[in-house]
């Protein structure tokens, strides 16, 4: 006759039974977590540097640091980055609405992505026709300080993150300054001041509504237009920015510029 087993005995098989049945972690279930963790670090680390620079002024755009790169790389004895931040308070106002003017006249109303025009722009290029962009300012200037040029799914997808971090995180006036600082006005000219000094000869304060005009109607295509001396395009697109402005008026960017 076989003799029962003791408590412990059965605690044990039951124990050997149960972990017989576990199964390991499978891989999609060990590469989702990975996922989601380097989901939640790309996330929190983007979103850190977009709220400092809400405060702290970039010394360097990406675009400023890749042709700084690139200059160094080829050894261009010719290259000089031309670069000065100034506050939006030392420019002059005919500046900021001449590049809204040209740029995006909805700023003060959308929020990162005027829906309206970027529908025109793609019948536009369905149709063949397609000439111009739909970027908001908000978008140059979160293409222009976080990635690089060129066109791309990934990059244009990475622009509309960093665009809604932006316009989430940073008031108008702050996304206004940013671009007015990092924007390129000429080969190797980034920003306002170094435009005007450049340019024209004086500091970003001293521009008048025509030579904003001019600086604005270079910013579609820096590298091969430039406002001085005029080519015949900056002529007449200058002239159309400074209609513009004046059907905007100075209360357009009331409450974005000081």
């Amino acid at each position: 006759m076989a003799r029962p087993s003791s408590p412990k005995a059965r605690r044990t098989s039951r124990g050997r039974s149960r972990g017989s049945t576990r199964k390991p972690a499978s891989w999609k279930r060990r590469l989702a977590r990975w996922l989601l963790w380097l989901a939640v670090g790309w996330f929190g680390i983007t979103l850190a540097l977009v709220l400092l620079f809400r405060f702290v002024n970039p010394p360097l755009s990406s675009f400023m640091f890749q042709r700084v790169v690139e200059a160094t790389w080829k050894g261009d004895p010719s290259f000089r980055l031309r670069h000065r931040w100034v506050p939006l308070a030392q420019i002059a106002p005919a500046v900021p609405l001449a590049v809204v003017a040209s740029e995006d006249q909805k700023f003060p109303d959308h929020h990162g992505f005027d829906f309206a025009t970027l529908r025109k722009v793609a019948a536009e290029h369905l149709a063949g026709e397609g000439r111009r962009g739909g970027s908001t300012i908000s978008q140059q200037t979160a293409k222009n300080l976080f990635l690089w040029p060129g066109r791309s799914w990934v990059r244009k997808g990475l622009e509309a993150y960093f665009t809604v971090l932006i316009e989430t995180t940073w008031p108008k006036r702050r996304i206004l300054e940013v671009y007015l600082n990092i924007a390129q006005f000429g080969r190797d000219i980034y920003g306002i001041e170094g435009a005007a000094q450049v340019h024209f000869g004086k500091s970003a304060a001293q521009l008048d509504a025509g030579e904003a005009a001019r600086l604005a109607a270079v910013l579609p295509a820096p590298n091969r237009h430039s406002p001085q001396p005029p080519s015949p395009h900056v002529v007449q697109r200058s002239a159309w920015i400074q209609r513009q402005m004046q059907l905007l008026g100075p209360d357009h960017l009331e409450g974005v510029v000081p």
